[in-house]
């Protein structure tokens, strides 16, 4: 059984979104970060060392999986439960591309969007992320021939970038006629992410 440490209005939503695709069973637990001194619980202890959620707890297979971090989650459950829908094989000359995307939000979009709202300006040939206009590029060009990040095939990669992208939509930091616009309304009209967001609002 698949178990998701949840909580609304935070990263975790992906992770459900993540889950509605698989279309596997799965209980969402309700764990409040924002009072962490009332959660008591030993299997969120155990995912998430740092009481951040999305955390996962999988007894599924011969052991129990233990793990937290969205990006991670989100490989894990397309590597595992969906190999070649969600995510392309090992052997696949796509992976590369694949693993790159699935990472951009952690390594790129995340760190940049900071770099944005604080207003602090830096190296781009130092820091991981370059920083904010070529990361942005960068993504409209990727989604640009769509539909997908990976072209014809939706992937877990579309998820986390998805969900990066209807941030970056809420706080207002996509340009008109940007491909994001039409990357967005896609990734929104998905079944599983109406069910994810229907089930976040009755859960919240």
């Amino acid at each position: 059984m698949i178990t998701l440490f949840w909580c609304p209005k935070t990263r975790a939503s992906r992770a459900l979104w993540m889950l509605n695709e698989l279309g596997e069973p799965f209980e969402a637990r309700m764990t409040d970060i924002r009072d962490p001194e009332n959660i008591g619980d030993p299997d969120f202890d155990k995912a998430s060392p740092m009481g951040k959620v999305p955390a996962l707890m999988d007894t599924s297979g011969e052991g129990t999986v233990y793990m937290a971090d969205s990006a991670a989650i989100c490989l894990y459950l397309a590597d595992r439960y969906a190999p070649g829908r969600l995510a392309p094989a090992v052997d696949d000359p796509a992976r590369g591309s694949f693993l790159f995307w699935t990472i951009y939000t952690p390594g790129a979009i995340e760190p940049a969007m900071m770099e944005k709202f604080v207003g602090f300006e830096v190296n781009r040939g130092t820091s991981g992320w370059g920083n904010y206009d070529p990361m942005l590029q960068v993504l409209e060009e990727g989604v640009g021939d769509g539909p997908w990040i990976m072209g014809e095939q939706f992937t877990a990669a579309d998820v986390l970038l998805g969900s990066s992208v209807f941030f970056l939509k809420q706080f207002g930091l996509i340009g008109e006629g940007s491909a994001l616009e039409p990357y967005l309304e896609r990734c929104l009209a998905r079944p599983a992410y109406q069910a994810a967001l229907a089930r976040e609002t009755e859960l919240d």
